[in-house]
């Protein structure tokens, strides 16, 4: 398994939603670890806020950037590179909390929703990638997803879809990107202290007059984080530690072992219990496995299935 990022002393990694929460906490653990970081947010006073945190100005820049702006993308890869040269290390991190009932949603909420918590990812991917790959110096690429892609409960539709799909979208690219010494991590967190309760803030004007999830954002932002929590810079260490080992899956909470292997369980006994049409199975073999699954079972436990 490629490990380009084994050492990320001297790199530059370009961090989204990095002015706050999880981003915050991955940026602190890469300035500690020597590495230049670029924040960028979405919200211009957390910026300066963040900045003053990780109080090493000279490893760290700031960017204003809304992930579905895609010019805005671009613009702030440019700055990114005018500061520090190359980038190796993407984390599309940002990301915004939307939930109801599915009854409700609106095609605001769906658009506002998917566009930030999926479509940031993809500018991200579509704007770095070509730079990673043109100076040749490998990288890692790194999506948040979430337990929730893992372990879908009721009234988070919208939310799970999109983080269901940046895992998917990290699971698909890794083995294609191993030629190019680009590794690919998908980041799968449980509960961690951010500010995610206020993503209502966030909503843009043109989101607002249809949406069908006006109260539920407001009764969201009255939910306090609870002090059991994962903090931001134990976070932001497993996510180093992920990206150094060039983990597929990145993973915090051993809570959700019984869940997962429930859904794992639920979906292999799904299976038509009948013999497999061999003339059928080698008719479509690349699709019916993944050798990156194989590799990560490998580096886990030393076995493969």
């Amino acid at each position: 398994m490629i490990t380009p990022m084994a050492e990320v002393d001297g790199k530059t990694a370009f961090i989204t939603g990095g002015a706050n929460g999880i981003g915050l906490g991955i940026a602190r653990a890469l300035v500690t670890a020597g590495a230049n970081v670029v924040i960028a947010d979405i919200r211009d006073d957390s910026l300066d806020e963040a900045a003053a945190w990780l109080d090493a100005d000279s490893q760290v820049e700031t960017v204003l950037l809304d992930v579905t702006d895609r010019e805005g993308f671009n613009d702030a890869a440019d700055a990114a590179e005018v500061r520090f040269g190359k980038v190796h290390m993407l984390i599309g991190n940002a990301g915004i909390g939307i939930g109801g009932p599915v009854s409700e949603a609106a095609y605001d909420d769906w658009d506002w929703g998917l566009g930030v918590n999926l479509g940031g990812v993809i500018n991200g991917l579509v704007t770095f990638l070509p730079r990673i790959k043109a100076h040749g110096e490998g990288g890692q690429i790194v999506a948040t997803s979430s337990q929730s892609a893992m372990i879908p409960i009721p009234g988070a539709a919208i939310y799970t879809t999109a983080k269901a799909a940046a895992l998917g979208l990290m699971e698909s690219i890794r083995g294609e990107l191993e030629a190019d010494n680009i590794g690919v991590s998908a980041f799968l967190p449980g509960p961690v202290q951010t500010k995610i309760a206020q993503s209502g803030e966030l909503r843009p004007e043109e989101f607002r007059e249809n949406s069908g999830y006006a109260q539920h954002e407001r009764n969201l932002e009255k939910r306090p984080n609870s002090p059991l929590w994962m903090t931001i810079e134990e976070v932001g260490e497993r996510v180093l530690a992920g990206m150094r080992a060039n983990d597929l899956y990145i993973l915090t909470h051993p809570e959700f072992r019984a869940g997962m292997e429930t859904r794992f369980k639920a979906i292999l006994a799904s299976i038509p219990n009948e013999p497999i049409n061999a003339e059928r199975a080698e008719a479509i073999a690349f699709l019916l496995s993944n050798a990156v699954f194989d590799e990560t079972l490998i580096a886990k436990t030393g076995e493969k299935a």
